[in-house]
């Protein structure tokens, strides 16, 4: 349990330290304004992404993990049409499409696109998604990983899920997943180490995750022969193994 609050909570607390320094692209105005190394809360300037707004505060993106938290304790689990009420009730009627405007400031293009489809469209759930890359919906689907940590199938499917109500994309909904799954063997326990790959990878094999495969374990070559076709996976594990990669390179002493 320390785990699951430490996900969540964790990613709160890195939302609202990004909140006053968010999407400066000149690190000389960065640090000019902001200081050489953020250490605490900041309250965005007047002419800034989420103005208006204190030190302190979360943004969207943070609201949304938090509305879907609140679904996931008041159900029990992810329940799909819940999660959608509370976007029909308590956001959409917030917004009005644009990007500098609603709950935190600043509405990422996923969600414009997702309202503009859901309330001038009229637009059924499951029709909304539009084709931002945005990783707003990795983000808010920390708190199913944090759920779902111990039941990697479940947890798969309903990040998958709740990714597919605002982006279509497939590489988008399969990074999406896969940082989920990353997330989730954290909170399980397990270290971010080079071998968190293999494991995932297992998990593949195993059926657990929705990631096509051809290679055999340790990533070695296929075996000869064709291979059965795999309906409804994502195509490729490559975003499964960065995480092991990066705990490689991090730990090379070249």
């Amino acid at each position: 349990m320390q785990r699951v609050a430490g996900a969540v909570m964790g990613a709160l607390i890195g939302d609202a330290l990004a909140l006053g320094c968010h999407w400066y692209y000149d690190l000389a105005e960065l640090r000019r304004e902001c200081g050489p190394w953020i250490t605490d809360y900041l309250t965005p300037r007047p002419d800034r992404y989420h103005s208006g707004l204190l030190a302190g505060d979360i943004s969207q993106t943070g609201l949304l993990l938090v509305m879907l938290m609140e679904s996931l304790v008041h159900c029990a689990g992810y329940e799909e049409d819940d999660f959608t009420r509370r976007l029909d009730t308590e956001l959409f009627p917030q917004l009005d499409g644009t990007p500098m405007q609603g709950p935190g400031g600043y509405t990422n293009q996923s969600i414009r696109e997702a309202w503009r489809k859901r309330v001038p469209e009229h637009r059924p759930w499951g029709e909304c998604a539009g084709d931002a890359d945005t990783t707003e919906g990795a983000e808010r689907a920390i708190a199913i990983a944090a759920f779902y940590a111990l039941q990697p199938k479940k947890m798969a499917e309903a990040v998958c899920s709740n990714i597919a109500l605002t982006q279509h994309d497939p590489a988008i909904v399969a990074m999406s997943v896969a940082f989920n799954a990353v997330l989730a063997q954290l909170v399980s326990g397990a270290s971010l180490t080079p071998q968190i790959g293999t494991t995932l990878m297992a998990q593949v094999r195993s059926g657990a995750l929705p990631f096509h495969a051809v290679t055999q374990g340790h990533l070695q070559p296929p075996s000869q022969g064709g291979e059965g076709m795999r309906a409804g996976q994502f195509t490729s594990p490559d975003a499964l193994l960065t995480a092991g990669y990066a705990a490689l390179a991090a730990a090379d002493p070249d």
